[in-house]
């Protein structure tokens, strides 16, 4: 991880794409076999990464101890913001599925569990971070609104 000029952290995509691939993981195992426990344990990953921060991340801590030292040095970096808030938003999504297992609601937990899949897939295979386009999304339109009303 390295600053920006602006103060923000920034952070190797390929890290990102890290995480994602072990997040969908965890969560397809949580899908196929309805484990809230595990789910429960997903959300305080996502928690730490979303509230505390990226660099304190368990699965970017893994990614930055194994497998990055084994890489040449990343082409780029992006700000942390966007991916941040993408771990709060995967943070929601398996509070909901948590609650729902516990509730013994099973398809909330199936139903918040699998959106929160389908993004960590995209993200992973693809390197489209849902998330973060939903972050981008509120800043253009706070930014807009801000403009109008000023």
């Amino acid at each position: 991880m390295s600053a920006s000029r602006s103060g923000s952290l920034m952070v190797d995509p390929r890290g990102l794409r890290f995480t994602a691939a072990v997040t969908a993981v965890v969560l397809a195992v949580v899908v196929l076999t309805g484990s809230g426990w595990l789910l429960a344990v997903q959300a305080v990953v996502f928690a730490v990464g979303g509230f505390a921060g990226l660099r304190f991340s368990p699965y970017g801590t893994l990614f930055r101890k194994l497998v990055a030292p084994r890489l040449a040095p990343p082409s780029h970096r992006e700000p942390e913001p966007a991916p941040r808030f993408a771990q709060t938003v995967g943070f929601a999504f398996s509070a909901i599925g948590v609650i729902g297992y516990a509730a013994g609601a099973t398809w909330l937990g199936i139903t918040a569990t699998a959106l929160a899949f389908v993004a960590a897939f995209l993200n992973a295979a693809f390197g489209f971070c849902l998330g973060c386009e939903f972050y981008l999304l509120i800043r253009r339109i706070f930014s807009i609104r801000k403009g109008v009303t000023a």
